[in-house]
């Protein structure tokens, strides 16, 4: 058994050890973020969560084994706190399915995330998604409490993330609501940053954001290789920027109607060989880009199936459904069998939007630009050769 004091220092030497990894990390951070990192600990945030065991989730905190605990919080790891709605803290002790719902970003994110966003005391700030409230603590620390608002659709996690923010002197405004609709009352906003997906940037952002201000979003659809925007209110109303170099796969934003399911496997179906594996849509450095050559629309699951890699495709606007199966080790070629219906082949879609990201040396996230207003948003690549191609979100 280890004493208070124990823990205290045993806490507190593992929060020096994070912002030593952050300050080696591939971003070089301000003087004042490294300080909050330092000073904001984690682990108030995240007394339980859920560690993978397997294809199961189990709640796991500071009882079961203080010394793991405590390194697997200030790990540079994500943390799943809330499971189909289920909060760790609210869970059983028992092995539990499901698909985690809310979690603690993994730092190095947040870093890279909190440096573009270029918070500075006096700030008035945004957050959607309040999530476990580690994250409004550290823009609470950057900008003061009172300048930062935070807003997430659970009443659990909001409550929570107030106790623990007040539990260090905290109080930023933190309330339950729609994260699309922003915070009206409290704008206008120097600084908005999201930690949810969305497809698009939700117009009230673009309304609560004060010219010159900086919106940071993460940007994806289907697929798991999204992006991260920094943009910048122009006088006009319309917002201009750039995309982050860090992959992102955050939550999607929960407001309005839920996503169309994929469709069940049919029978019918045109056949065909592919010389591209399903799993590119798992290639990260390919995805974010095969994503701006899908409609917003489309749906993807997938799965091993006997060794072999299966991935599914359908867009509920249409009916059109493509089912993508690699070909088996051993088996003809490295490529995969396609079946399509309905009016659109989408995968044949994806073949082109691979020669594409060939044709254009495999082009990085960093490399694209962005221009949005609240009704078109485009993202946009210079190639070497002077042309600039678009594409819509």
């Amino acid at each position: 058994m280890t004493g208070p004091a124990e823990d205290r220092r045993r806490l507190f030497e593992a929060r020096m050890g994070l912002a030593r990894q952050l300050e080696r990390g591939g971003v070089v951070l301000s003087g004042a973020l490294i300080e909050g990192f330092l000073n904001v600990p984690r682990h108030v945030f995240v007394p339980r969560f859920f560690r993978r065991d397997g294809t199961t989730f189990r709640p796991w905190g500071m009882d079961d084994d203080p010394d793991a605990w405590t390194t697997a919080v200030y790990q540079d790891d994500s943390l799943i706190t809330e499971l189909d709605g289920v909060h760790a803290e609210d869970a059983e002790a028992r092995a539990m399915t499901g698909v985690p719902t809310s979690s603690s970003t993994a730092p190095s994110l947040m870093a890279d995330m909190l440096d573009a966003l270029d918070v500075r005391k006096g700030s008035r700030v945004l957050e959607i998604g309040t999530g476990s409230g580690y994250n409004a603590a550290l823009l609470s620390w950057l900008a003061g409490d009172a300048h930062v608002t935070t807003v997430d659709t659970s009443e659990r996690l909001i409550s929570l993330a107030r106790a623990r923010l007040a539990d260090l002197g905290l109080r930023p405004e933190t309330r339950r609501a729609d994260g699309a609709a922003g915070a009206a009352d409290r704008a206008p906003f120097d600084r908005i940053v999201a930690t949810c997906s969305v497809r698009r940037v939700p117009a009230a952002w673009f309304e609560q954001c004060a010219p010159g201000g900086v919106m940071v979003v993460p940007i994806r659809g289907a697929l798991a290789g999204g992006m991260i925007a920094r943009l910048t209110k122009l006088p006009d109303g319309s917002a201009a920027g750039h995309v982050l170099h860090t992959p992102a796969a955050f939550m999607p934003l929960l407001s309005g109607p839920p996503p169309g399911a994929v469709a069940p496997p049919s029978e019918g179906g045109a056949r065909r060989d592919s010389e591209l594996s399903g799993s590119v849509l798992d290639n990260w450095t390919f995805s974010f880009f095969a994503q701006l050559h899908m409609t917003s629309t489309t749906v993807r699951a997938y799965e091993n199936r006997d060794g072999a890699h299966l991935t599914t495709l359908h867009d509920p606007g249409d009916g059109s459904t493509a089912r993508v199966a690699d070909h088996r080790p051993g088996g003809p070629g490295s490529g995969s069998t396609v079946v399509t219906s309905g009016p659109r082949d989408l995968w044949a879609e994806i073949e082109r939007a691979h020669d594409a990201w060939l044709r254009l040396n495999r082009p990085r996230r960093e490399w694209f630009t962005i221009s949005a207003t609240p009704r078109e948003q485009t993202l946009a690549f210079r190639a070497p050769d002077g042309r600039v191609h678009r594409w819509a979100l």
